[in-house]
């Protein structure tokens, strides 16, 4: 089975901003994938984010495949959510009347969900601090 990395939304302000001082380490990143013919993805939670500053016509979706987010994907991002949630000691007060789930978690399930992603290719280091309090209670597959 061909493996894919899922690319979020820092990567791609990285790799679309010249003046960003990790613009070539992903320009080097996504040219690698490319060549090794490894399949890039990105969300549409991603592209929302993205088109909060930039354009949808910016983004390199020649080269990206498309990944939705699926009802089968929100079941799963509650189950991440409340792991989450609990391992931050967030209380019933503060998710009440509704919790506002990061996106990062949304990512992580499509990440887990689709077989062949075996990466989340990110450089927000807040994203990998909510990862490891998801992993002290579940095994995400990437």
């Amino acid at each position: 089975m061909k493996h894919s990395v899922l690319l979020d939304t820092s990567f791609f302000i990285r790799f679309l901003n010249s003046e960003d001082e990790l613009h070539s380490n992903a320009r080097g990143y996504f040219k690698y994938f490319l060549e090794n013919e490894i399949t890039l993805k990105v969300s549409t939670i991603s592209i929302a984010e993205y088109c909060v500053v930039g354009q949808l016509q910016d983004l390199p979706l020649r080269n990206v495949q498309i990944l939705p987010f699926n009802l089968k994907d929100a079941e799963r991002t509650g189950e991440f959510a409340k792991i989450i949630f609990s391992e931050n000691h967030m209380s019933s007060e503060k998710l009440s009347p509704r919790a506002i789930i990061p996106n990062d978690s949304k990512l992580f399930t499509q990440a887990d969900i689709d077989e062949t992603i075996t990466h989340l290719v990110t450089s927000d280091s807040r994203s990998k601090s909510t990862l490891s309090l998801l992993k002290r209670r579940t095994n995400p597959k990437f």
